[in-house]
């Protein structure tokens, strides 16, 4: 165990062997005074900061999180489940759950002196970070694929980061991004590497806890990518069990796109092997090399979790169903846990009298382009009354 200054980002022991290109080794994970926490717990006026490594005066001018937990009856008569519930994070100001991340990795820059933040991300840790450091005033400097989705690249050009388009992969931008810090200094963000990415997105987990009465749900769905908020959430539960808070863990599904499943693969065979060619509709989580891999596979085990794989043509189509039935409207990493959702009811390993959460990351319009593949635009129709009228006798398109 080591003190709070003393290690920055990986276990310098467990990382030794650590090399671009291979989940990360020796991810830190942050210890909570137990007995202290306990005594300062109030439960008729929880203070939820009690669960935040970073102290509150350098929390950064920024409203991340506090995105609702709603009923979704009509999605769960469609796909047979009578208890589900959405975990919305696509309300966050960015329009992902990933400025969970952003706003505590800020928090500990501020707390530094780090004027400087750079990160590699598909898009959405990106324009996280970007807005965040706008509210802050800090600098970011973000390395991403050039094939992001034009709606993210545009957030992080508007907030005002230094962009740096890479013509590779993920898993390119994340070692030039670190490659970047050892030789110009920052604070590095990346997913994992920086242990406080966890401590961000277990906030998603800490709140269903409290928006569902204090309890934890039976099953939480999560769409996994580098694997973090997945174990982000079960960090928030296994934090609520250390506390005394709850005795049992809600499971855990992990849904990763089929050409993206480096994760699914670790923990159902118990090798670890790269997605081979990780080109999927749902760009948030298509990763070649999941950072978190590791502690991903653990957090399905202990939760006695499960994970599964879905289609790209699941997911869109699990994005126009969640659409037409709760109202809300997901990017395809997001719908790709009511894809995967879908699968596990189907294969019994989901009782349709379980309450079920499903944790929505992303909000629709930032990849518009995926959520036209799956639309046939109608054609104009004349401003006339009379021509409106055939248009609807003849039947929509």
């Amino acid at each position: 165990m080591y003190e709070r200054d003393e290690v920055r980002y990986l276990c310098p022991e467990c990382a030794r062997a650590y090399r671009p290109g291979m989940p990360l080794q020796g991810v830190l994970e942050v210890v909570f005074n137990w007995e202290l926490l306990r005594a300062r717990w109030d439960a008729t006026d929880p203070d939820w900061h009690l669960f935040t490594p970073v102290e509150s005066e350098y929390l950064p001018p920024f409203a991340a999180g506090g995105t609702p937990l709603m009923r979704a009856d009509r999605l769960g008569q469609e796909l047979g489940l009578w208890n589900l519930s959405l975990k919305n994070d696509g309300l966050n100001p960015s329009g992902s759950l990933k400025d969970r991340a952003s706003f505590l990795v800020v928090a500990e820059a501020i707390r530094l002196g780090e004027d400087r933040i750079v990160t590699a991300s598909t898009g959405n840790a990106a324009s996280a970070l970007a807005a965040v450091c706008a509210a802050a005033g800090n600098e970011a400097i973000i390395f991403v694929p050039a094939t992001a989705p034009r709606a993210k690249i545009a957030q992080i050009l508007l907030y005002g980061a230094t962009l740096i388009p890479i013509a590779g992969s993920y898993d390119d931008a994340f070692r030039l991004s670190l490659e970047y810090t050892a030789a110009e200094g920052g604070l590095n963000r990346n997913t994992a590497y920086h242990p406080l990415t966890i401590e961000g997105k277990k906030t998603a987990g800490l709140e269903i806890f409290a928006q569902n009465g204090m309890q934890a749900p039976d099953v939480i769905v999560i769409p996994a990518g580098d694997g973090v908020i997945l174990h982000g959430v079960f960090k928030a539960f296994a934090d609520l069990r250390a506390a005394g808070f709850i005795t049992t863990l809600p499971r855990l599904l992990a849904v990763q796109a089929d050409r993206s499943d480096a994760i699914h693969r670790f923990f159902s065979t118990g090798t670890y092997a790269d997605a081979p060619s990780p080109d999927t509709c749902a760009d948030s989580i298509s990763v070649r090399t999941p950072s978190n891999a590791l502690m991903a596979r653990r957090a399905l085990q202990e939760s006695r979790g499960t994970s599964a794989t879905v289609s790209d043509r699941e997911i869109l189509d699990a994005q126009a169903l969640l659409a037409r039935t709760t109202g809300v409207f997901a990017e395809p990493a997001a719908a790709a846990s009511i894809a995967g959702l879908a699968r596990a009811k189907n294969a019994g390993w989901i009782d349709p009298d379980e309450h079920v959460v499903a944790l929505i990351t992303g909000h629709g319009l930032k990849d518009i382009d995926s959520a036209l593949q799956g639309i046939q635009m109608p054609p104009a129709v004349a401003p006339e009354l009379e021509a409106v009228k055939k248009y609807l006798a003849d039947g929509r398109p």
